[in-house]
């Protein structure tokens, strides 16, 4: 399998570069030397079967698991570069500036559909706070860093159209809707770099449809890089710049979503040599040409 060349020239530019990415446990291999790029202001996907090792990928990006072999730079815009392997997960979401979204949602169902993104928002008011003594006295600085909190919150509450459920509690949201308020509170952040585990999973086709016009407007408005990992296989071939393929904890593709759609390897991987039908249509279109 050849990397193509504008994906080997971007890795001097990416934003995340991922090198020889390895973890064992005990005697399982679950991510074998793995390698690719995530660049600035693109979405890169990152798909594969079920156990191909993707959620692991985050995991270790994210500070849940430390790699057993690898490194793991992400080129902050302004801070410089960081080791991913090196720090500890909330350093990683703090400092790095990199926010992560699960398979399950983890809203804060009984607080306020607002109050989950102020809370998002957490470190940066204790600071102004001076660590609740400036916040006690309500000091300038720290009724400065409030409203400028609560207008992000609102801000991002308009850009996923719940500015009317700001009050409600997140738990009755329907489940679109909370995904993108998972969304929108990762957001809250301020990250470099946004990582999504399955943000489609569970969605019907409205709701997919909405997610990706949020999707992609994060990545050319936001100007950051997002990195998901995505059933979908919709979703991913119509927002992902690049795609990298997983197969039991190994790397067999890497570019773009239709070089991998095309890939010989990529159809193994999904359903072996004979089970075309049943592949999903954005990976098995065309195949039964190139067999004929």
């Amino acid at each position: 399998m050849s990397v193509p060349a504008t994906r080997a020239a971007s890795a001097e530019n990416a934003l995340l570069s991922v090198e020889h990415l390895s973890i064992r446990f005990g005697g399982l291999v679950a991510v074998d030397d793995v390698s690719f790029t995530a660049t600035d202001r693109q979405i890169t996907a990152i798909i594969g079967p079920n156990g191909a090792g993707k959620t692991t990928v985050f995991n270790c990006l994210t500070g849940f698991y430390k790699p057993t072999m690898g490194r793991l730079a992400l080129r902050h815009p302004s801070k410089g570069e960081f080791l991913l392997e090196r720090m500890e997960g909330f350093h990683i979401a703090q400092t790095a500036g990199v926010a992560r979204t699960f398979q399950n949602i983890r809203l804060f169902p009984a607080m306020s559909v607002l109050e989950n993104l102020i809370v998002a928002q957490h470190n940066m008011l204790m600071r102004a706070s001076g660590y609740t003594v400036l916040g006690l006295f309500g000091s300038k600085v720290y009724r400065e860093a409030e409203k400028e909190a609560v207008d992000l919150a609102l801000y991002w509450l308009d850009r996923i159209g719940l500015t009317n459920r700001a009050d409600d509690a997140a738990g009755n949201l329907a489940y679109g809707a909370q995904r993108r308020l998972e969304i929108a509170r990762a957001m809250c952040t301020r990250p470099v770099m946004l990582c999504l585990d399955e943000p489609a999973a569970g969605l019907n086709p409205r709701e997919s449809g909405e997610l990706t016009r949020l999707l992609m407007a994060i990545r050319d408005e936001e100007r950051i890089g997002v990195l998901l990992i995505e059933h979908h296989m919709d979703v991913v071939m119509g927002i992902s710049d690049h795609v990298v393929v997983l197969d039991y904890g190994k790397k067999i593709s890497d570019g773009s979503p239709q070089a991998v759609r095309d890939d010989p390897a990529v159809i193994r991987a999904y359903l072996g040599e004979e089970e075309d039908e049943d592949l999903p249509p954005e990976v098995a279109r065309d195949i039964g040409e190139e067999r004929s």
